[in-house]
């Protein structure tokens, strides 16, 4: 149980929800799966298999969206299609027209859906009311408002709002690649992209390549390029890449292994619940340093 991205948001100021509200709020949109004609479904989870759609440990809450789709290749379809046109113009000695195959490929999805193959996947979030830390674990933005639209539709208010900082992640990045030193508690690793503010949109990315103390990626910022992406990594305990977006992604726990060995033997909920606190209680802290240097606005 270890987020691998962090899509930021906060709690409005003396917002609070206690679990079982969140819990009864929640179970308005439970995960069901996809009818027959149905190409994907969205619900509520629980996080830990049980009936509980919040797990609760140490004032931390996890939530869980189950989402269900349906793969039906395009490329079937219009096989499909292609062939009863073809079974069409052989017995009415007309070739269906635009309009017509259009209708075909409707009534061809309707009857390939209810055999089509489900793919599922589960979108954690993680809620610190103290703190008030509100993060999906996603990697894209259609993940994200995926989830935000169905925690919108089952709460009765807002719990959790974009973060704000005082100046944007690409002017921090670019701070501290022009004086080739992270603020304390980070350090700069080994990628970077940069990419030109001109209309063309000019990219250039280093891999495995040294990025403090060099003129030619201090150079590429003076000529118009700005940071888009930049691997870091915070207090030898935890390595990511922070984008222009304030996404956090690539998150890696570099203490996760010493953690699986101290649980060595224990059950699987011993191990999730371990797992969880060491998470939540290394983010917490990680969000405050990143926000810190970065700058959170007022709220």
């Amino acid at each position: 149980m270890f987020f691998r991205n962090l899509q930021i948001y906060r709690l409005p100021p003396g917002s609070t929800i206690a679990p079982d509200a969140l819990q009864e709020q929640l179970s308005r949109a439970v995960f069901q799966p996809c009818s027959g004609y149905a190409r994907d479904s969205r619900g509520w989870i629980p996080p830990r298999g049980d009936d509980r759609l919040v797990f609760t440990l140490a004032q931390q809450q996890l939530i869980a969206l189950g989402t269900e789709s349906k793969l039906l290749p395009a490329s079937v379809v219009k096989q499909a299609v292609d062939e009863r046109a073809a079974d069409l113009e052989r017995r009415m000695g007309v070739k269906p027209g635009p309009k017509r195959r259009r209708e075909l490929k409707d009534e061809i999805t309707d009857e390939l859906l209810p055999r089509a193959f489900s793919r599922y996947s589960t979108t954690f979030a993680w809620i610190d009311p103290a703190d008030r830390w509100f993060v999906i674990d996603a990697s894209s933005p259609k993940q994200v408002e995926s989830f935000m639209e169905v925690l919108r539709k089952s709460l009765d208010e807002v719990i959790a709002v974009p973060l704000e900082t005082e100046r944007s992640a690409a002017a921090a990045m670019t701070e501290w690649l022009l004086a080739s030193e992270a603020p304390a508690g980070f350090t700069i690793d080994r990628e970077c992209e940069l990419q030109s503010t001109q209309d063309e949109k000019a990219t250039v990315r280093y891999l495995h390549h040294p990025l403090t103390d060099t003129g030619e990626i201090i150079n590429h910022i003076r000529n118009g390029k700005a940071p888009t992406r930049l691997a870091m990594t915070w207090q030898d305990r935890l390595s990511f890449v922070l984008t222009a977006q304030l996404e956090v992604k690539r998150v890696a726990f570099l203490e996760v292994a010493t953690a699986e060995a101290e649980t060595e033997g224990a059950s699987d909920d011993e191990r999730f619940e371990a797992d969880f606190v060491l998470m939540t209680g290394m983010l917490t802290k990680f969000l405050d340093d990143l926000t810190r240097v970065i700058g959170i606005a007022a709220d």
